[in-house]
């Protein structure tokens, strides 16, 4: 597990754009799995900015997100942010703006009729597109991967998820609130990938930033594996793992020095 220690969010999330264009100049049908939130805003403009400016091309690469809220899907007569669907924040932050392919992006149908049988559905295209290169993820309030809330198994699939009130009140703020809509109004279900699902991806990126996170991202890499903090299931994870804080992400954490010691060997080394 590499741990990368940026001095602002600016910063990180350059870093992380640069490591997602790497997988996709190496393997231009690479897969990604893709994460919404405010922590991934800036790296989705540093690839749009990589595409516009230096030809980065996903013509061919595909795409699946890890979430969307249940009854949420795209609605393009109404003004953004007022649709808080993660089909829409996608399509704003970075979807609309790149060079890839409809039929290869891939977000959950929160107005499928069957969610069951949706979930299932999803869980066998991953598999059809040979699995996902690289998953990008952020890390919720309360430790959480997407709607992976505290108690998910660490071997879950996609499925319908109950929200918990701290992942409410976390996204109110971040979005609701900002858009005028009502706390009554926002959705208490979603539909998640799996942490099971997750860890199958054979490499991944996970981004935080911000002191209001760091207690979470030390108990998540350096403390005990838990699904009551269901990010740590990272420490099981057997492939490439970047993780990429600012400073205020990573100020909690005990070994910070080492850390940049082990980057600055790879760099001097070219690893």
């Amino acid at each position: 597990m590499d741990i990368i220690i940026r001095e602002n969010y600016k910063l990180m999330s350059k870093y992380a754009a640069e490591i997602i264009a790497g997988y996709v100049r190496s393997k231009p049908d690479c897969v990604l799995g893709l994460a919404t939130g405010s922590t991934p805003i800036g790296t989705y403009q540093e690839l749009v900015r990589m595409h516009r400016e230096e030809g980065l091309d996903f013509s061919q690469v595909k795409t699946f997100n890890l979430d969307e809220y249940l009854g949420a899907g795209i609605d393009l007569e109404k003004p953004y942010p007022m649709d808080q669907s993660y089909a829409r924040f996608m399509h704003e932050e970075l979807l609309k703006n790149i060079n890839i392919k409809k039929e290869n992006i891939h977000i959950p149908d929160g107005r499928t009729k069957d969610p069951k049988k949706f979930c299932i559905w999803y869980e066998e295209e991953i598999k059809k597109a040979g699995g996902i290169d690289l998953q990008l993820l952020g890390l919720g309030g309360d430790g959480h991967w997407g709607f992976n809330e505290p108690g998910s198994s660490l071997g879950s699939r996609t499925r319908v998820v109950v929200l918990t009130q701290q992942t409410l009140d976390d996204n109110y703020e971040a979005f609701y609130k900002k858009a005028n809509i009502e706390r009554s109004e926002m959705p208490h279900f979603a539909i998640t990938m799996g942490i099971g699902t997750i860890l199958e991806a054979r490499n991944i990126l996970m981004i935080v930033n911000g002191a209001r996170k760091a207690d979470m991202v030390a108990k998540c890499l350096e403390g005990p594996i838990t699904s009551q903090i269901t990010a740590s299931a990272i420490q099981l994870h057997g492939g490439e793992i970047s993780v990429v804080l600012d400073e205020g992400a990573a100020s909690k954490l005990l070994h910070t020095d080492h850390y940049r010691h082990v980057e600055s060997i790879k760099r001097q080394y070219g690893l």
